[in-house]
């Protein structure tokens, strides 16, 4: 009888774990459920949007405000069209600027929201006219290669 108590508690705490461990998984990959009654939507459209995914943050001053809910293609401008969901306690200017961003190094890419000065907020459904695309890394390597030739290349043709 002893022996078959000890099972069930040992059964009892695995199911607790597995259920501890898909929980957590989903938070880490952003796919727990929100409210969608208590958000807006924005867009912004960016040249370059790097490694931006969708359900990556929105985040205004380092506090999350919302979620990138899809990325399509703008085939008109060849922009990339980025939609954000947006809590509604939160309420941004018409001139507020949206740029990507990495946490860290190699981190998640994220998109920033600078508040404006305009006293006018943006309006559901409005667009973010200020931007800035992401960095790429290999962009800029390619830069820096291309510079650090350049500059050996006329080291070379002022000497003697």
């Amino acid at each position: 009888m002893k022996r078959s108590i000890i099972d069930l508690w040992v059964g009892i705490f695995v199911a607790i774990g597995l259920v501890s461990i898909a929980f957590l998984s989903l938070k880490v990959a952003n796919l727990t459920p929100q409210s969608a009654d208590k958000s807006y939507a924005l867009y912004a459209e960016f040249d370059n949007i790097g490694g931006l995914r969708v359900k990556a943050p929105v985040k205004a001053a380092g506090v999350l405000v919302g979620r990138v809910s899809s990325i399509e293609l703008d085939t008109k401008n060849y922009q990339a069209k980025v939609n954000l969901v947006i809590d509604s306690q939160y309420t941004f200017s018409q001139d507020v600027s949206a740029e990507i961003l990495t946490a860290g190094l190699l981190g998640e890419q994220y998109i920033g929201l600078v508040q404006g000065g305009d006293e006018e907020d943006l309006k559901p459904g409005g667009r973010i006219a200020l931007t800035s695309s992401a960095l790429v890394l290999e962009q800029l390597i390619g830069k820096f290669m291309t510079s650090f030739a350049e500059g050996g290349a006329a080291k070379e043709d002022t000497q003697p």
